[in-house]
């Protein structure tokens, strides 16, 4: 026993040592760069157009401007396949990308402190228009970095390093900047902003390019495109049970996103204030997904992605349970704070494990155009899927919503129990095959 036990902690601190390499700490700069534009163009952006007297019907059709997220799939391929004179040379073909798009983004940045909401929105809207589609391609070329740079058993644990930095780098541009504001001009805080930009770059310049792996697209136009457009779904469809993993890719967190939808109407219900949501959900709770995240990160390490992804799955299934005990206890800051802090555990836990399960289904030949390919369809799932949560709350009230969340989860939770009869874990300690690892004969 004694023997197994010491076996078993050599084993855990093995998989703890993931986190300690140079590549987990560029990604978590990386992280950062990636997490900072995304309030500039949301939340901090409306808090200033806002605070300029500016209506909220032209606040909220300002903020369509962050439609290049859901469509960056669209120029992914030339991010993959597209060489940059001089700088690919320097850099390699990602990280030359990369610095290319920060320097320009710390422009678009200072670009939009320098609009004027009183005097013209037009200039503000294609300023931050423009930040938002470089953003976007920040994100496309990181995500595509972190999946080549790491080997398998360390997605997890870079999944996690670049949800930390993501949101640290969101909390810098959203309370960070509002701080500001109260001391500053707008231009002043959108430049210091911009100036951090500076640690994505850092985490750019000191980082190593990934090794090339991918093939030479071909030379003749319609050849490229074909290449470029074309063959990363063909390929993607040479897995075998493909159409099983876009459906658990859809369904993995079906459960916890009707839940979502619907969480902060239900704290008002139960007569919680703006104050007490904002404290538990979005301080305690940001503290609780983080430890998640790192939490899955070492599951991952450990056991493997397919079982990482079930502990995940299982987890944040049964958390939707307390959401139901909490419905029966009305203001109950005590019980808030533990269904907040239970769910948002096992909900960055999970994410942590299904990001790393993502990035098992790249081939490198394609890394940033299936990766936003899939990214793409499971916002879009998840949006979709939880169109209709306000609709059953109201049918089944908030305790039977919740069971039903519960239940929810139990086709994802059976579609990856089939994919891991096809993808089945090699030995105790090892990472599972991923479906990526193994296409169709």
């Amino acid at each position: 026993m004694g023997r197994w036990s010491s076996f078993d902690a050599a084993g855990w601190r093995a998989a703890l040592a993931v986190y300690l390499t140079r590549r987990q700490l560029v990604i978590f700069l990386m992280g950062f760069s990636s997490g900072l534009p995304l309030l500039l163009g949301f939340s901090t952006l409306s808090f200033w157009l806002r605070e300029a007297d500016v209506t909220l019907a032209a606040i909220g059709g300002l903020l369509t401007v962050s439609t290049p997220y859901s469509l960056k799939f669209l120029w992914a391929p030339l991010l993959d396949h597209v060489r940059l004179p001089g700088i690919t040379r320097w850099l390699g073909l990602r990280r030359g990308w990369l610095l290319t798009i920060q320097l320009l983004l710390i422009g678009s940045i200072l670009l939009v402190g320098q609009g004027d909401p009183s005097e013209s929105l037009a200039f503000l809207a294609v300023a931050a228009l423009v930040m938002a589609f470089l953003s976007a391609s920040q994100d496309i070329v990181i995500d595509a970095y972190r999946i080549e740079i790491l080997a398998e058993h360390e997605q997890g644990a870079g999944a996690a390093m670049t949800q930390a930095g993501y949101r640290i780098g969101m909390l810098a541009a959203g309370a960070g900047a509002l701080a500001l504001a109260d001391f500053i001009a707008w231009s002043w805080v959108y430049a210091v902003m911009a100036a951090l930009v500076g640690v994505g770059i850092l985490g750019t310049l000191i980082g190593t390019e990934p090794a090339e792996r991918r093939p030479a697209p071909p030379s003749q136009p319609m050849a490229w495109l074909r290449h470029a457009a074309v063959d990363p779904f063909a390929d993607f469809t040479k897995r075998r049970g493909w159409l099983v993993i876009l459906a658990f890719v859809l369904l993995y967190k079906y459960g916890d996103a009707v839940a979502g939808a619907m969480a902060n109407p239900f704290f008002v219900d139960l007569g919680f204030s703006g104050v007490e949501i904002a404290s538990v959900t979005k301080v305690f709770g940001v503290v609780m997904t983080m430890l998640g995240v790192f939490a899955g990160g070492l599951l991952v390490a450990r056991l493997g992605i397919l079982p990482a992804l079930a502990v995940g799955g299982v987890l944040q299934a049964g958390t939707n349970l307390i959401f139901a005990w909490l419905a029966t206890r009305g203001h109950d800051l005590q019980a808030l704070t533990l269904a907040i802090g239970a769910d948002n555990f096992t909900g960055g836990l999970g994410s942590a494990a299904f990001v790393a399960y993502l990035s098992s289904l790249c081939n490198l030949a394609f890394t940033a155009t299936q990766y936003a390919l899939l990214t793409s369809l499971m916002a879009f799932g998840r949006t979709l899927l939880a169109a209709s949560s306000g609709w059953i709350a109201e049918q089944l009230g908030w305790p039977g919503f919740f069971v039903l969340t519960m239940g929810l989860a139990v086709p994802g939770l059976l579609l990856l129990w089939w994919l891991a009869r096809l993808y089945p874990v090699r030995t105790p300690g090892k990472t599972a095959p991923a479906a990526a690892e193994e296409p169709a004969q």
